[in-house]
Order: structure tokens, then C-alpha cells, then sequence
């Protein structure tokens, strides 16, 4: 009995298999271009952070840090270099080069460039504005010290 309801669940099985047509199938999602970049990307953050933990505690001297950090910066600033260069390609909106503003620029850039910026996760304190902060990776908003 048991082998007979096997048999019937195998045909049953294989009928549908071969009753299935792969034009009913739906078609797989495209992969992004930028998917292994910003893979790669978020790898070089979570090595950063590690990097910079590992330092806090003392496991690296600050040569080994500051050449080390200097290294993954490099890294992070080709992988940021071949997004924007693939948006250029591609055409797609938020490339490096927005249109240029009719306005002249407002005083403030001035101002913050003057006070610098400062991390809002970390509170590191840099000269001059970044799109992502040097000592833990996250974003950067511009904030007055």
C-alpha cells in the first residue's frame, strides 16, 4: 500500500515537472551592475570598523592603524570612483557631475568649510566635508563643530 502511494506522489510529480512550461515560469529579477560594488563597499566599511575597534583596544599600534586605514581608504575611494563611473555610463540620475546650479553659492559652505565637519555617529572632527566619515565609514551629514 505504502509503495503504491509512492508511486502515485512520483507520477504526480513528474507529471507536473514536465506539465510545467518554462514560459509560465516567471523570469528572473536582472542583477544590479552595482551589486558586487556595493558588496565590496560594504565589506570595506565592516573592516574599517573592525580595524578601528581593534585599535581602541590595543591590538595595533597607531603605524599599523594609519597604514592600514590608509590602505582600506584607498580601497573604498576606487570602489566609490567605478559607481560614479558606471552611473556616468549608464546614465542613471545621482552621477558625480549634477548640472551645474544657476545661483551663485550661498555663504555657508564657507562657513562649515571654516569649522569643518563632524561625524554624528562617531563625533570625529575633519577639516574639510566627506560624504562618509573617516574613523567608522557611516555617512556624513555636514555639521558645525
Amino acid at each position: 500500500m505504502i509503495i503504491a502511494i509512492a508511486c502515485v506522489v512520483a507520477i504526480a510529480a513528474i507529471v507536473f515537472i514536465l506539465g510545467v512550461r518554462s514560459k509560465d515560469l516567471p523570469e528572473p529579477e536582472p542583477e544590479s551592475p552595482f551589486h558586487h560594488l556595493d558588496e565590496r563597499k560594504a565589506a570595506i566599511y565592516e573592516n574599517l570598523r573592525d580595524l578601528q575597534f581593534e585599535y581602541r583596544v590595543g591590538k595595533l599600534s597607531d603605524n599599523d592603524y594609519q597604514s592600514s586605514k590608509r590602505d582600506l581608504q584607498k580601497e573604498l575611494a576606487g570602489v566609490l570612483a567605478e559607481v560614479d563611473r558606471l552611473k556616468l555610463q549608464l546614465g542613471v540620475n545621482g552621477a558625480v557631475r549634477p548640472p551645474a546650479p544657476a545661483a551663485p553659492p550661498a555663504p555657508a559652505p564657507k562657513a562649515m568649510k571654516e569649522t569643518g565637519t563632524v561625524c554624528p555617529a562617531c563625533g570625529a572632527k575633519f577639516d574639510k566635508e566627506l560624504k562618509f566619515c573617516g574613523e567608522c565609514g557611516k555617512p556624513m551629514k555636514v555639521a558645525q563643530s
